[in-house]
């Protein structure tokens, strides 16, 4: 054998290649499954509708506009049946990306196995199951924070027993970095959720048995494109784990210390502007957690170019899996060991940010830690995320093609038909149906009794594990079981992280208050906003930042948060005497909502309040809307919020002109 091949035999195994997927329905997700392991995927990750995510079945009132627009919907185990047809999930690494409906899923997945005949100890994957992230940052919760919490711990006990190469809980600090959080942030808040659940777990496994559950802790990080800090964020996750482990925890076994790890690559700083520029980002971005060995991620996802524009097509999923294979298999990297050991200016970076996380823990230790703390991080993050934007406004950052280099060919890769992927409005239709029927066809009786000992073990506070699975193979539906646990522990409304009261950022407003306070006269009150967010899309961060800067604009505002429905945003215009409506939406639903706050709106005679909207809104959608009545529509592009400001304000004025 020569030395070149004793070399490769000596590589490295490569990470998880993943593609986060999901869309339309169970039987065409399934179908692009089984496309992306054909073409070298090696694990799967799966998206999941809002309604799912928030326990609604796709016939309820909230779900639509939602059904199969970010994910796949999945209401029962029909639905989760069809999706897996054909893949044998006893050979497969399953990431499910779901968190206040984790234990339902985790059931509905564990209820499929069996049928195929799988042995229930050998399923590998995860559950992400953080709901203080959706908390945080992407408002995907139901329940309040101490009970979501223990359904967390519920779920790590049973894969505990049953499920013992199962990943119970993915610590995601990912959109904790959508939302704004500083690398120091991004640590101290994942690590004090990952503190959060271990503690609330030490009563629930036998003491012998803790340290190996501690170490089936995962974590799904963001990788931004500041390569340097996001490369030592890496090692320093790693060092602060193995450290918190030891030291607070008394684990002695280094395998069950170690900072174990997926990531998907930054899709906040995909631009739509210049979207071929995006493909360069994400390669940087992934470079920052492959190329150090001693935090290499364990399973990488990677967006596709063109997610600042709307959903990708396979194609662009390909050529992200392509990115991957290439820098794994054509190049050297797995060749070596540590590339960046004995760096000083690593090592000093490491140290730097552990110290910042380090005093941040310390801050939410002393409050009580991840629970006691949540409204306290929220106003971090929104602080954290408009000194990002601000940054951005002034070019202090620069983003190339947004700010700078703003001139640019047209480019092909966006020109025509089909370039951005499209859901069939009647997929809800036919996924309504299917629902229909799988209700009429099931044993009513067992659906009841398994409602019943639902209720009973969640009352009681036993493991609602068994429950839920006898709950899947019963026939209940997802709408079902969630709305068991709204009846028992009852439903949350999150802090926003947007107080009324103006900040000390006043800094370049000057003009816009002025033209504020001329308005406001003429309108003989103050200017009135109010910022609604209907659906169930959970991006928040840019109502909250829309909201923020609006008062610090000197405007009245009214924004109470996430997941409205039409008729409660035009209850609140009426209320607060509006002068403008501002609506975000995030998830693809944005035409038939904001039809339907427009009719409500014209109903309760507020036709003449003017409605302005954002969102990831393709060109010809933002006609449709205007169409509609809608005044102003703006995309990810528009990142000067003070621009927007001066908008408001103008789209006020006719109404300050008939005060008069």
């Amino acid at each position: 054998m020569t030395e070149r091949n004793k070399d490769s035999q000596a590589k490295h195994r490569p990470w998880l290649f993943r593609t986060y997927a999901g869309h339309s329905t169970a039987e065409k997700s399934n179908a692009l499954y089984r496309a992306n392991l054909a073409r070298g995927q090696t694990g799967l990750s799966v998206a999941f509708d809002l309604p799912t995510q928030t326990g609604y079945d796709s016939d309820h009132e909230l779900a639509r506009g939602e059904v199969g627009k970010v994910g796949v919907p999945v209401c029962h185990l029909g639905d989760m049946r069809m999706l897996f047809r054909d893949i044998p999930l006893e050979q497969m690494n399953t990431s499910m990306t779901i968190n206040a409906t984790a234990p339902w899923l985790l059931a509905l997945y564990i209820a499929v196995a069996g049928e195929q005949g799988a042995d229930i100890a050998a399923l590998q994957g995860t559950v992400q199951n953080d709901i203080i992230k959706e908390y945080l940052s992407r408002g995907t919760y139901i329940c309040p924070p101490k009970p979501s919490l223990r359904m967390i711990t519920d779920v790590a006990a049973y894969t505990a027993e049953h499920l013992p190469k199962w990943n119970p809980m993915n610590v995601c600090s990912y959109h904790l970095q959508e939302a704004g959080a500083t690398p120091e942030q991004e640590l101290a808040f994942a690590l004090a959720t990952a503190i959060a659940v271990l503690d609330d777990l030490k009563g629930k496994v036998a003491p012998e048995a803790f340290p190996a559950m501690a170490g089936r802790i995962s974590f799904f990080v963001n990788a931004g494109i500041r390569f340097v800090t996001e490369l030592c964020k890496m090692r320093a996750f790693t060092e602060l784990w193995d450290e918190i482990a030891r030291d607070r925890y008394g684990i002695e076994d280094e395998k069950f210390r170690r900072f174990r790890y997926g990531v998907q690559v930054n899709s906040l700083g995909l631009t739509e502007q210049q979207p071929e520029n995006n493909v360069y980002r994400i390669l940087l971005e992934m470079l920052a957690v492959t190329l150090s060995k001693n935090a290499r991620a364990r399973a990488v996802q990677l967006p596709a170019w063109n997610e600042a524009l709307g959903l990708p097509r396979p194609w662009d999923q390909q050529w992200s899996l392509r990115m991957q294979q290439i820098l794994a298999y054509e190049t050297d990297l797995l060749e070596y060991g540590d590339l960046f050991d004995g760096n000083p200016a690593i090592a000093a970076k490491v140290e730097a940010l552990k110290a910042g996380a380090r005093e941040e823990l310390r801050t939410l230790d002393g409050m009580g830690g991840a629970i006691a703390a949540i409204e306290y991080m929220k106003a971090r993050l929104v602080e954290s995320n408009a000194e990002r934007l601000n940054r951005i406004e002034t070019k202090e950052t620069v983003v190339v093609g947004v700010n700078r280099w703003t001139e640019a060919e047209p480019s092909p890769l966006t020109a025509g038909d089909g370039a951005i992927l499209t859901v069939d409005p009647s997929v809800e239709a036919d996924q309504v149906a299917r629902l229909a029927e799988w209700r009429a066809a099931r044993d009513q009786g067992a659906v009841d009794a398994a409602l019943t000992e639902l209720r009973s073990a969640a009352t009681a506070g036993r493991n609602v594990m068994p429950a839920s699975i006898a709950c899947a193979k019963a026939g209940v539906t997802t709408g079902e079981w969630a709305g068991v646990m709204r009846q028992v522990h009852g439903e949350y409304r999150g802090p926003t992280g947007v107080a009324k009261s103006p900040s000390n950022r006043t800094e370049g407003l000057d003009d816009i208050r002025n033209a504020v306070d001329a308005v406001s006269t003429r309108l003989g009150r103050r200017l009135t906003f109010l910022m609604g967010k209907p659906g169930l899309d959970g991006h928040s961060n840019g109502a909250e930042q829309i909201a923020a800067r609006a008062r610090d604009c000197g405007m009245d505002i009214t924004y109470e948060g996430i997941r409205l429905t039409p008729a409660e945003i035009v209850e609140a215009a009426a209320d607060t005497q509006a002068h403008v409506v501002g609506l975000s939406i995030l998830s693809g639903s944005h035409l038939p909502l904001i039809a339907e706050v427009m009719e409500r709106m014209r109903a309760a005679g507020l036709s003449d309040v003017p409605v302005v909207v954002g969102g990831i809104i393709p060109d010809e959608d933002a006609t449709k809307l205007r169409e509609l009545g809608v005044v102003r529509v703006y995309t990810p592009k528009d990142f000067e919020l003070n621009r927007i400001m001066f908008d408001i304000v103008a789209v006020a004025e006719p109404k300050a002109e008939a005060a008069e």
